[in-house]
């Protein structure tokens, strides 16, 4: 598909008023885009587990109104105006006019809230942008009430990625691929698709939990960051090797191969941080206590066997990810030995989810 798929006919009826409601996932990356080109295409491909627990709720009411060539809404975040947000909605809506054609018509009343404390130090941007956009599509189906949910969750995840590029993975669940790769079928550098091999059941059911290292506003932002790998030196290379871990995951994900799947993951998570540590200017985003933590699960994983791993974003919290099975053996080493590594001791345990979900009224 192209992004002329997605520009639709004219809408026969437009609706005077009404209300979406979406629950959209955050997610987090096991093979990480690092890099990218205007705007919002992936240098390298990239696949994410989607989360459960933490997701974004969002309700959008729309009310008719003569379109005077301006952008109407309002922006409340936990109940409450969120100003310093609305610029960010200006240029989504800007980049997404062109497939919503209606976003004049209407005043809308964007109502947002996070599972996640906000100063929890996870980036809410892919499930914000997710939520946001599914409501969008919401509208756009009681304009154009034969599309089919296939479509739907593609323009959807296309939309999503106009205004947070990871967003593009928080649709659908619960291996979701994003980027052009010529050994997989369908993949786009416009929205992401399910992955379309086979996985094994232990993946599943696969767990993280959320180590809180560092709360507030990252040291750089991912926007930032991605074009740090313009003219870096290792861009090439690293592109290229996003490349062939894409491909080493197709038998690990087929035969539940656990030993090869933390060691690819693992891989990934310090690279992140390498090209970061790499460019220039350069940054170190992990704290101390980062690497407390990732020393501890080294550690502990040598001595017991349980096939408990981590991966970093780009900052200075850790996810850790083990199998269901483990659950109770991990949740104990967690308040035994790494909480005390985190800020105010506080983590999130979240799991491997299956997507976004509209909420009826």
């Amino acid at each position: 598909m192209t992004e002329k798929d997605f520009l639709p006919k004219n809408y026969e009826n437009l609706p005077q008023k009404g209300t979406s409601t979406w629950k959209a996932p955050s997610n987090i990356a096991l093979v990480k885009y690092w890099g990218k080109r205007p705007i919002q295409i992936p240098a390298n491909p990239s696949i994410s587990f989607t989360l459960d627990t933490c997701a974004t709720t969002t309700t959008i009411t729309f009310d008719k109104k003569k379109n005077t060539g301006d952008f109407s809404f309002e922006l409340l975040f936990e109940g409450k105006p969120k100003e310093d947000f609305k610029p960010k909605i200006v240029t989504f809506f800007e980049r997404v006019e062109a497939y919503l054609p209606f976003l004049k018509d209407y005043h809308f009343t964007i109502e947002t809230s996070n599972s996640f404390p906000h100063s929890s130090g996870i980036a809410s941007s892919a499930s914000g942008m997710a939520a946001l956009s599914l409501c969008l599509m919401d509208i756009e189906k009681m304009m154009v009430p034969e599309m089919d949910q296939t479509f739907f969750n593609t323009k959807a995840s296309f939309l999503a990625r106009l205004g947070s590029g990871s967003a593009c993975r928080s649709v659908e669940g619960p291996l979701i691929e994003f980027g052009v790769h010529d050994h997989i079928p369908g993949s786009s550098d416009l929205f992401g698709v399910p992955y379309p091999f086979v996985v094994d059941e232990v993946f599943t059911t696969f767990q993280d939990t959320i180590l809180l290292v560092h709360k507030g506003e990252k040291q750089v932002s991912s926007t930032v960051g991605h074009q740090l790998m313009h003219g870096h030196p290792y861009a090439r290379n690293r592109f290229e090797q996003a490349l062939q871990n894409m491909d080493a995951l197709k038998p690990i994900f087929a035969h539940g191969d656990l030993e090869g799947f933390i060691k690819l993951v693992e891989s990934e998570a310090l690279i992140l941080h390498a090209m970061m540590m790499t460019s220039m200017p350069y940054f170190m985003l992990m704290k101390p206590a980062t690497l407390e933590i990732i020393h501890k699960i080294w550690k502990y994983r040598e001595a017991t066997k349980v096939p408990v791993c981590f991966t970093l974003d780009a900052g200075a919290n850790v996810h850790l990810l083990y199998p269901d099975h483990v659950k109770e053996r991990v949740h104990q080493f967690i308040d035994d030995q790494l909480a005390k590594h985190c800020e105010n001791g506080h983590y999130i345990h979240d799991r491997v989810g299956l997507g976004a979900q509209k909420i009826n009224s």
